[in-house]
């Protein structure tokens, strides 16, 4: 599957042009990729566009190693546009009207009832807009429920949507336009809250925060890497690439599950928030640190059919030797941080060697390096292991002060980052209250099933 003539890429925001344009730096994991004098000649800038099968080469390798995106604005709708909207819903007969108004008329729409106790209301208002309705004897579940409706489908494509979101008119159409590349399977939106004024403190946080907020940047969906998931809310997909559907023994996580399974496949899975989809965050305390913790319960089963790609954390040998030394806490920390750091910089820099300025790279390469190990320690305290932390708060000075310099860095990197609307104050409480809650999820699942495979953090190369 080779992509078409005049498919366009454009770099990664990361990816840099290194040695007057003889190299590519970036991607993740981060690589160097060396340009022949012709692979040079294709690029206009920072975009390529598809003109014979050298040039389809590139891109492709660029889109896989995640050093560049489609530039979805100048793809090609496809040649038989046709879906079927699949929404899974039960009960909230109010929030499925929204969502077919937002939807509009003529479109082939399926209402998947799973066993609601409202069923009226909801065949009520699936008559009301002409979506063909199924309804389900007993509960199975959201991932159930969208299978029942893909065995429906007759359309090339399909969009999954949850009773909960809104679809602006672009979004499918654009989401679409993925689809020219011929290995794409699913290409899901960004997912934001709804535009009404927030009513309380927690949906505040939820608009800026928001489990299902992959943020601003496109990006391929890879397990371990930035964008490592993506959520079932909104999904525009090939029927024919999805074989059986969602796994319907998961009732959480299912997504996860089947991005993974595609991308294992050798199927790409395109994120892109240049459209978006409104959620109807929930805005009650109790009810949302309970989905919180209901998602922190899907690590569980999903470290069961993924162990290669569920883990708190994913260490370098170098990034466990620098966050031990850090945690310490004693007279020989730094110096002892100061010379991994070190090391891993002439090791990197070797690496490069060739380039115009290797050192000066490798110290660019070291500081990501640094900073993505400290935030995934932080994580670690303070999210995946609080159960852990906390004890070893009560009997360990150095930990308590490490625990809250993660605590309060996390929070200050993170509420400039998201912009958020709330104040510092009730934004850190409910940062730490996400944390605490997934965590929970996660150490009741394990407890459950008798498993530390998805508290384990994985060391690799």
């Amino acid at each position: 599957m080779t992509l078409p003539l005049g498919f366009v890429v454009a770099f990664d925001r990361h990816t840099r042009v290194v040695d007057g344009g003889r190299a590519l730096l970036g991607g993740f994991p981060t690589r160097l990729l060396k340009l022949t004098p012709r692979a040079r000649r294709l690029f206009t800038g920072r975009v390529l566009v598809v003109r014979d099968a050298a040039g389809a080469l590139l891109a492709d390798r660029l889109l896989e190693t995640g050093m560049a995106h489609p530039v979805v604005g100048s793809l090609p709708a496809p040649v038989d546009p046709r879906y079927t909207v699949v929404v899974p819903v039960r009960d909230r007969p109010r929030q499925l009207d929204r969502l077919l108004r937002s939807i509009g008329p003529g479109r082939p729409v399926i209402v998947v009832d799973d066993a609601s106790r409202e069923s009226a209301a909801v065949a009520a208002v699936a008559a009301r807009h002409g979506a063909r309705l199924v309804v389900l004897v007993a509960n199975v579940g959201p991932a159930g429920a969208r299978n029942a409706g893909l065995r429906l489908v007759s359309t090339p494509y399909v969009v999954f949507a949850d009773s909960d979101i809104v679809l602006d008119p672009d979004t499918v159409p654009t989401l679409l336009r993925h689809f020219a590349d011929p290995r794409v399977a699913m290409a899901v939106p960004r997912i934001t809250g709804l535009s009404a004024p927030a009513t309380t403190w927690i949906e505040r946080y939820e608009n800026s925060r928001s489990s299902l907020d992959l943020g601003a940047h496109p990006a391929p969906v890879r397990p371990g890497t930035p964008v490592s998931w993506a959520s079932s809310a909104c999904v525009v997909a090939r029927v024919d690439a999805l074989g059986e559907g969602f796994d319907a023994g998961m009732r959480v996580g299912e997504d996860v599950d089947l991005c993974w399974r595609l991308v294992a496949a050798g199927r790409r899975v395109r994120y892109e928030p240049a459209v978006r989809a409104a959620h109807e965050h929930r805005v009650r305390l109790g009810d949302w640190l309970r989905r919180k913790a209901f998602y922190g319960t899907g690590a569980q089963p999903l470290a069961e059919r993924h162990p290669e790609s569920v883990a708190p954390v994913v260490f370098a040998p170098w990034s466990t030797a620098l966050a031990a030394a850090l945690l310490a806490g004693r007279r020989w920390s730094a110096p002892t941080a100061a010379a991994v750091l070190g090391v891993v910089t002439v090791r990197i820099a070797r690496k490069l060697d060739g380039t115009e300025h290797p050192y000066r790279l490798a110290v660019r390469l070291t500081g990501n390096g640094t900073l993505a190990t400290l935030s995934q320690t932080s994580a670690l305290l303070t999210r995946h292991w609080w159960p852990l932390t906390a004890v070893g708060c009560v009997l360990s000075g150095r930990l308590r002060r490490a625990t809250a310099v993660a605590a309060l860095a996390d929070i200050a990197l993170e509420y400039r980052r998201d912009q958020a609307t709330l104040d510092p104050l009730r934004y850190g409480v409910a940062r730490r209250l996400d944390d605490l809650a997934y965590g929970s999820g996660v150490w009741f699942a394990a407890l459950r099933a008798r498993s530390g495979a998805a508290l384990r953090p994985r060391v690799t190369r």
